[in-house]
């Protein structure tokens, strides 16, 4: 996060960078706001905590956007190092690492991420719930509800469901009875409370129009497909890649412990049971939703990663040191497949890697550091799987996420169209942009309240009287050839989140 501080924003955290800037304009409110207007598929906490980091500079930066999702990536790293390293260093380093090679974890930390800040609530909750039964920690039952409560705050009803659903998962497979009925007779009640307190605020804040729009944004819509629909079982294939490696380890591992029976029961085993049915839990709860996306089910991925260095805390048996030597085999050579993959596309997009040379000497560093390190057993335990880290977020960093920032920047081309414009108190009006779509990666770059105009048909074009200002796609402007539209002068053109668009100014009539 160190050198995150101005970065252009881009794609969805357009729009929590621009319910953090309305906040800071505005002040802070139940519900986040877009164009002045309550935004009903969010609460307002996750604003609320943009907007806190950004007061002392006065601004809303890449930085302040990010730093709430850092931050609970930090403690989720934390509390899996508490929870493994009383059984083993070795296997929390190695879980640790499984979990910061993976993906969807890399890419959701360096951004605004709900998902992510719920992960780490559900994994609070988990080891809360396991030290008191394993540590001799003191049950603090009211810091569990109190996570309940934070992730309804963060993620709407699922924020609540899902570390329910971990803590329900977590007793019953431990036998408690009885406080698996007690707890999740509790649970429903917070729910249910934390539910009516939502929809009284949204009554307040936007009247029975918002209402309705809250209750179908955050629940009816995410069941019934509205808003995109999967297949039931998406998430059980589409993570051996989404939460690679930590994921297909799992399920490799997991086969392996249930096929060697309970020959070696202990606390270690059964905490690779506890972690591997809760992470079930997960990915089985989110797939009845018809609305399904990688980062839903991120709260999965502490656990697998878990269970997928499990081989690390068994001394004996053939199948784990087997594993062993696939994992650290795969960790050595990952710097060196890095530097392979990126000489390899170079070539192919030479505007976006022309100027990589930095990360190419760093791959390679890190690879000849790495070879003499598989044979020396004292040391490559925990210099390949950092080896392996250093190089995947140097490479994702200072490669994949520079050239994505690079194709879909919207701050230059909204820059010089604001410098056009604001001479002039003329209506911009956003053609084919969509208020909740474009608009808002527009509006994220406008330091200022704006109420743009937005259009969709040329026949709502045609009706706009000049003068105004009008943004729209090249492709728009093709499809309106033979329309008075189409004869406007250009006044700009130039790349908006990886297309052409031009400004057209309307005369007066």
């Amino acid at each position: 996060m160190a050198a995150s501080w101005h970065l252009s924003i881009i794609g969805f955290d357009s729009r929590f960078v621009l319910f953090a800037q309305e906040m800071l304009r505005h002040g802070p409110s139940a519900f986040p706001t877009t164009y002045g207007a309550p935004y009903p598929d969010y609460s307002g906490l996750s604003t609320w905590l943009i907007y806190l980091f950004s007061l002392p500079f006065g601004e809303v930066s890449s930085f302040c956007a990010w730093l709430p999702t850092c931050i609970a990536s930090a403690v989720t790293v934390g509390l899996m190092y508490r929870l493994l390293a009383p059984y083993s260093r070795r296997w929390a380093w190695l879980s640790i690492a499984l979990l910061l090679l993976s993906n969807t974890f890399i890419t959701e930390t360096r951004a605004v991420s709900l998902d992510q800040m719920l992960a780490t609530v559900s994994f609070s909750a988990f080891y809360l719930a396991y030290s008191h039964d394993h540590f001799a920690a003191r049950r603090r039952l009211g810091w569990m509800l109190g996570l309940l409560v934070l992730g309804f705050a963060i993620r709407g009803p699922i924020g609540l469901v899902v570390p329910a659903g971990v803590l329900c998962s977590y007793y019953l497979l431990s036998r408690q009875w009885r406080r698996l009925a007690t707890f999740a007779a509790t649970a429903l009640g917070l729910l249910i409370a934390c539910m009516a307190l939502l929809l009284l605020l949204a009554w307040f804040s936007g009247g029975p129009a918002f209402f309705d729009e809250v209750i179908r944004m955050q629940i009816t819509s995410r069941l019934d497909g509205s808003e995109g629909a999967s297949p039931l079982l998406w998430y059980f294939g589409s993570s051996l890649g989404n939460y690679a490696l930590a994921y297909p380890l799992a399920l490799a591992v997991m086969g392996i412990v249930l096929l060697s029976g309970r020959r070696s029961p202990s606390e270690a085993r059964s905490l690779v049971y506890l972690c591997a049915f809760a992470g079930l839990t997960v990915m089985v709860g989110l797939s009845i939703p018809q609305a399904k996306k990688a980062r839903y089910i991120l709260p999965m991925l502490p656990l697998a990663a878990v269970v997928a260095a499990y081989p690390f805390q068994v001394r004996a048996g053939r199948a784990y040191a087997w594993m062993r030597g696939v994992i650290l085999t795969l960790c050595c050579f990952i710097p060196g497949a890095l530097l392979a993959g990126l000489l390899a596309v170079r070539p192919r997009f030479p505007e976006g890697l022309s100027d990589i040379g930095p990360v190419l000497t760093a791959l390679g560093l890190l690879q000849l550091i790495a070879l003499p390190l598989l044979m020396r057993p004292r040391l490559r335990l925990y210099g390949l799987p950092a080896c392996a880290v250093l190089a995947v977020w140097i490479g994702y960093i200072g490669v994949f996420e520079k050239a994505e920032r690079i194709l879909y920047d919207t701050r230059h081309f909204t820059q010089a169209v604001r410098d056009v414009t604001r001479s002039e108190h003329a209506p911009l009006v956003l053609h084919g942009m969509g208020r909740d779509a474009k608009g808002i990666k527009f509006m994220v770059n406008v330091d200022e309240d704006l109420q743009p105009v937005f259009t969709e048909t040329p026949e709502q074009l045609q009706a706009i009287a000049g003068p105004a200002y009008v943004v729209m796609s090249n492709n728009d402007l093709q499809q309106l050839q033979g329309t008075y539209s189409a004869e406007l002068p250009v006044l700009l053109s130039g790349r908006f989140d990886k297309e052409d668009y031009v400004l057209l100014r309307v005369p007066g009539r």
